[in-house]
């Protein structure tokens, strides 16, 4: 940063902070008096009273207040009119001063009270721009409310206000503008006389208004410069005894303004104005501008009549922004039902808004969405690429603050991913998870825009480090770029919405899950009784069938025929079947009853040790292995043992007519686990069946080509899933099969 922008940027700080509500002074088109109003005498008195009341404002401090003005006017009982909760000027009555006052004419009091103290103003009789026919401006301000129930659009009211107030108070131009979120005004409507630069449609900059300026005008809505070049009459004393500090004048009509905002009239060409606030939901919405190029007096009826059209307009405004947020938010709800009872019907959040991708594009007014979870990440429309899509949740992830973030300029607001700006101008996302890095996203392309200025917005700083006003009010044109269409607070408020409603969803899916959770784990440990239970009461009778039938062997086997020998070797290899099948399943379910046991297993002495066993089946054939340099992994050795036993005895099993026949084992690396595989060239299977695969006695061979009770991969999956891991297999018919298994790489019971 240059010393240039250094010094400008200090020097809209100091403006910024510049305190306009205590200025010390006032405008001289009438006089202040502060008074205490237990006793109604003068505590301070600005110094142009003299010029009204004959006495020097020094002079005044302690007089009483009757002394100054005629005997007629009580103004004890007058301020019994006073609401006790108005802070506004309010019309009193009107007074003529003492006998002997330079000014005789008559004067309207105003009062309001403020910071501790009853603040007077008083100020001449003056005739209204139209002529007397004009005092009363009742019958315009009725006419001008009654037409509004037939406005529908706001541009048309400000055009019909803009015209009101200009035939009311006669400004040679009358404007109004709207606020957007940055405090840029836009001139929406405009009725100016011949003569007189047209701003139609200009945008006027956030640093025009410095922002205790712009409270300052959402409070106190009207504000009236009769000349631009006034010199201004302070306050005597300059601090309000009851506070020993300069008068806080919020209020007061007669106020008097910053210099660096008389000089930025001039430069514009304006030498009186009134500023009306328009004020929608308690904020400054916009403003109608009155200027005239020479000074002009604003009496006290005009000044209201105005007020009370402003008022009318804010409220008008706010009833048609009202309606039309009524009817988006009940757009933006229809879309959120649609999108719940969608999840509803799907397994999953993700699958659920997948459905519905329309929808979820028009909620939000986006060309573009990501549904991100911690497994995958599902893109909608015009995106950005997925890794830039996982990229930005990681910088969700890492940021602290409201449940929403939304902008509108990425490359300004994303620092730290400056290729998503090539993507994407505007982004909104919702964290839809309180514990995990799950996010909705959407995303607007951007929308290149020229802005009409009503002049360079840049500033320059003066010789004394004070903010020179601007000069420039031509029309100056400025390309802007980086920029998508901002994301309007309904559309925030509803993706809030949609929010608390998906984590009431995946809450209440939370409870379903951990219910049918229960009731399997109570079913499983049942059927687990139920198999040791049956397993265990078997063993004695096939122990039986398989003793009397060699005994029966033994004994009578000379007298036995071929045909009775036949059938006796039947029943007994049917018993030392039903024997193994029966010890297999004792220790299926003996698997879930006994506890893990955790501990540094070498897989590499595993393998070799199992292959030694397997010596047996596999002797006189042809077997290439191929065997990584596998990791050793925490886990309970004995079953880590029966996984791989089952996985390669298989192998062994399914390659037999193989020449040569391949067998590898291996391993695999990730971020949070590691992968094992057995992969064989035998004869395969269907992948049409692969669930199929891992159910207990299931089988996808005859028993008469391959031999086996259909267990073992039954027990694989139970141990691999009792360690946390994952089991799954991949196979061509003839062409091989692969089985994979996962364990973790930090066990959670380690």
């Amino acid at each position: 940063m240059t010393t240039e922008q250094t010094s400008l940027e200090q020097a809209i700080e100091r403006c910024a902070q510049e305190p306009i509500q205590v200025p010390g002074s006032i405008q001289p088109q009438g006089f202040l008096l502060v008074l205490d109003e237990t006793d109604l005498r003068i505590l301070q008195a600005s110094e142009n009273a003299e010029r009204w009341l004959g006495v020097p404002a020094r002079a005044l401090a302690g007089q009483a207040f009757a002394e100054l003005v005629s005997a007629s006017f009580d103004l004890r009982a007058r301020l019994a009119n006073l609401p006790g909760d108005e802070i506004f000027p309010f019309h009193i009555g009107d007074t003529r001063l003492h006998d002997g006052a330079p000014w005789q004419a008559p004067l309207r009091v105003l009062a309001h009270r403020h910071d501790q103290v009853l603040i007077l103003e008083l100020e001449p009789h003056r005739g209204t721009a139209q002529g007397s026919e004009k005092d009363n401006y009742y019958p315009l301000v009725r006419a001008f409310v009654s037409t509004l129930h037939q406005v529908t659009s706001i541009d048309e009211l400000l055009l019909q206000s803009v015209r009101q107030i200009k035939r009311i108070t006669g400004f040679g131009r009358v404007k109004a503008y709207r606020f957007d979120s940055e405090g840029t005004g836009t001139v929406l409507a405009e009725d100016a006389d011949p003569g007189y630069p047209s701003y139609l449609g200009l945008c006027f900059p956030a640093s025009d208004i410095p922002r205790q300026a712009r409270e300052l005008y959402r409070i106190n809505r009207i504000r009236v410069i009769e000349d631009a070049n006034y010199q201004p009459s302070p306050l005597v004393p300059a601090s309000n005894p009851r506070t020993g500090k300069a008068l806080d004048m919020s209020f007061a009509s007669l106020r008097s303004v910053s210099p660096v905002h008389l000089q930025y009239m001039r430069n514009m060409g304006t030498l009186a104005s009134m500023s009306l606030s328009i004020v929608v939901d308690d904020q400054l919405w916009g403003l109608v501008s009155c200027h005239h190029d020479q000074p002009r007096p604003v009496d006290f009826q005009t000044r209201t009549a105005c007020e009370l059209l402003a008022n009318v307009l804010s409220l008008q405004i706010e009833a048609i922004e009202s309606h039309d947020s009524t009817r988006q938010l009940l757009d933006l709800r229809q879309r959120i039902v649609r999108m719940l009872g969608s999840m509803a019907d799907h397994d999953s959040v993700s699958d659920g808004l997948l459905a519905q991708p329309e929808v979820m594009l028009q909620f939000a007014g986006a060309s573009g969405a990501a549904i991100i979870s911690a497994e995958r990440c599902d893109l909608i429309g015009a995106t950005p690429p997925a890794a830039l899509v996982n990229a930005l949740a990681h910088w969700l992830a890492r940021r602290d603050g409201e449940a929403v973030f939304h902008t509108d300029n990425v490359h300004r607001d994303i620092e730290e991913l400056p290729e998503l700006a090539r993507h994407a101008a505007g982004v909104m996302a919702v964290a839809i998870s309180q514990i995990h890095s799950h996010y909705l996203v959407w995303f607007r392309p951007e929308q290149a825009h020229t802005v009409n200025w009503a002049g360079r917005p840049e500033k320059s700083v003066g010789l004394q480090g004070n903010l020179n006003p601007r000069h420039s009010f031509e029309r100056w044109q400025q390309e802007v770029r980086g920029f998508s269409a901002p994301w309007h607070p309904l559309i925030v408020e509803g993706v809030l919405e949609l929010r608390g409603a998906v984590l009431g969803i995946v809450l209440r899916k939370a409870e379903e899950l951990a219910q049918l959770a229960g009731e399997l784990k109570r079913s499983n440990k049942e059927l687990e009784a139920f198999s040791y239970s049956v397993s265990h009461d078997l063993r004695a009778p096939l122990r039986h069938i398989a003793g009397y039938s060699e005994l029966l062997g033994e004994i009578e086997g000379e007298q036995l025929s071929e045909r009775g020998k036949r059938f006796l070797g039947h029943i007994e290899d049917a018993a030392q079947f039903a024997g193994t099948l029966v010890d297999n399943l004792l220790n299926f379910s003996q698997m879930g009853r006994s506890a893990l046991r955790l501990s540094d297993v070498d897989l590499n002495t595993l393998a070799d040790t199992i292959r030694t066993e397997l010596v047996p089946d596999y002797a006189g054939r042809d077997i290439v292995w191929e065997i990584a340099d596998l990791p050793k992994v925490i886990a309970d050795p004995a079953f880590i043992n029966m996984v791989l036993h089952n996985l390669i005895a298989n192998a062994i099993k399914y390659t037999r007519g193989r020449a040569p026949a391949r067998i590898e084992i291996g391993a695999v690396r990730h971020r949070h686990e590691l992968e094992f595989y057995v992969r064989d060239n035998g004869v395969g299977f269907d992948m049409a069946y692969v669930d199929k695969l891992f159910g207990v006695f299931q089988r996808l061979h005859r028993m008469e080509e391959f031999e086996g009770t259909g267990i073992g991969l039954a027990s694989v999956r139970r141990i691999i899933e009792r360690h946390d891991g994952r089991v799954w297999a991949e196979g061509r018919i003839n062409q091989g099969a692969s089985f994979h298994f996962t364990l973790p790489l930090n066990p959670k019971s380690a």
